[in-house]
């Protein structure tokens, strides 16, 4: 199909996206290479070669449902609904799950009446599923609801017991800190997680405060960039951001991180969700579940569940995706994956407007006169669907000039202006 550089390739609503994953015939694409020096900072505990996945307690629990109940039900709903084999593996336990104060040796204690049975065995509980467990600290002296003690100065006492506990994953908190630097508390966690001996993937969770896209991969697999998101489009639309600014610093081993998934906690639409969910897929963000996985709907778990918007984000070439190009309320962001592929996101932040986006070539490093084939991956049924063509420009060879309300999406199983969704392109002809 031809187009010329200003057809429009499809019709928005406001606050929803479009996102494609493509291949072009010639098999030349711009490609981010990350310098070997920086490359060789990253922390060496063989983690994190793609985004973690998973689910934590805090977003939709905090302190109040935070228990040893919740945690295994949680393990047996990600079996149960499929989430695990799609890919969510870590269950992560947050803040409050400790005794306030340590034991009389030093040692950090499980909560007594939310965690009875302790650390260990809820851990083998988790593992008998094929799952991972996570657990929570701080860099200070108190955890951030000043719940339980802080890992300040008791590093080293505190990974040999998360490690003879059985944990594979610390978030590692910024609160309480006694105005001490981060690369002044950060990097003693790293290296008392190192001597351990086990596998522990190292959450930084240092809000942005310093910059740690700059110096996070040396002591993490990931970092946060962004102070703690709430459930609205406000707060999610800005955490994206604030993260997609340090998008050169990700790759495998170390990623970028604007905080936990919000989908399905109930204060943004579904649409609004769906375009929360792409943008941290292509922002190769990791995706941890904030919501209760144990009762949500079933337009939640589609979201979540959905195997080709997962696999943007797990694709192996590890390059975040950056905004392209932008214009008034309208942007482009893009990634390119692997086989000559390339992710593409159409986002309209408009809140009431519908508006017409057209993706130009030169705008995602093509060539003119590239010919692509594309496939929505929110529309489209996975693995099957009809594939859109077109050269100079993205656009539809099916009902042009279709509306679609503000703050709402369209289900097709083709892309149509009215279309919102993500999709795949192969090289044409294969």
């Amino acid at each position: 199909m031809e187009g010329g550089r200003g057809s429009p390739w499809t019709r928005l609503p406001a606050r929803i996206l479009v996102l494609l994953a493509c291949a072009v015939t010639t098999g030349e694409g711009r490609v981010v290479h990350v310098g070997e020096a920086h490359r060789r900072s990253m922390l060496a505990n063989g983690l994190g070669s793609t985004p973690p996945m998973g689910w934590n307690s805090w977003n939709h629990f905090a302190c109040d449902g935070n228990g040893e109940v919740v945690i295994r039900e949680t393990a047996d709903a990600l079996v149960s609904t499929g989430l695990a084999a799609a890919g969510y593996r870590y269950v992560n336990l947050d803040d409050c799950w400790a005794e306030p104060e340590r034991n009389a040796k030093g040692y950090l204690v499980a909560n007594k009446k939310t965690f009875p049975h302790g650390i260990k065995p809820l851990a083998d509980y988790v593992h008998s599923k094929g799952l991972k467990l996570g657990i929570y600290s701080d860099a200070g002296y108190k955890t951030c609801a000043k719940a339980q003690p802080g890992s300040l100065g008791y590093e080293e006492k505190d990974a040999k017991t998360f490690a003879s506990w059985g944990v594979d994953y610390l978030k590692y908190d910024n609160c309480n800190n006694g105005d001490l630097k981060p690369l002044q508390r950060y990097p003693d966690m790293s290296k008392a997680l190192m001597k351990t001996g086990r596998p522990i993937y190292f959450s930084l969770c240092e809000w942005g405060d310093m910059h740690p896209a700059k110096w996070g991969a040396a002591y993490g697999n990931s970092w946060r960039t962004t102070d703690d998101i709430q459930d609205t489009w406000e707060s999610m639309t800005s955490r994206a951001d604030q993260n997609e600014v340090w998008a050169e610093y990700a790759r495998p081993g170390g990623w970028n991180d604007p905080d936990m998934l919000e989908v399905g906690n109930g204060g943004m639409t579904n649409d609004e969700y769906i375009v929360h969910f792409s943008i941290w897929a292509i922002s190769k963000a990791p995706l941890i579940i904030g919501c209760d996985v144990r009762h949500m709907s079933q337009n939640t778990y589609d979201i979540l569940a959905n195997k080709e918007v997962i696999a943007v984000n797990q694709d192996r070439l590890g390059i975040q995706g950056k905004k392209v190009r932008m214009q008034g309320s309208q942007e482009l962001w893009a990634a390119p994956l692997t086989g000559y592929r390339m992710a593409v996101l159409l986002v309209n932040r408009h809140a009431k407007d519908d508006a017409e986006i057209t993706v130009h070539w030169d705008d995602i490093g093509l060539p003119a006169g590239t010919t692509v084939e594309a496939r929505d991956l929110w529309l489209v049924p996975q693995d099957s669907g009809r594939h859109v063509h077109g050269q100079d420009g993205l656009q539809p060879d099916v009902a042009h000039g279709q509306d679609v309300r503000a703050h709402a999406s369209q289900v097709s199983d083709e892309l149509t202006e009215q279309s919102t969704g993500t999709a795949t392109i192969r090289p044409s002809g294969n």
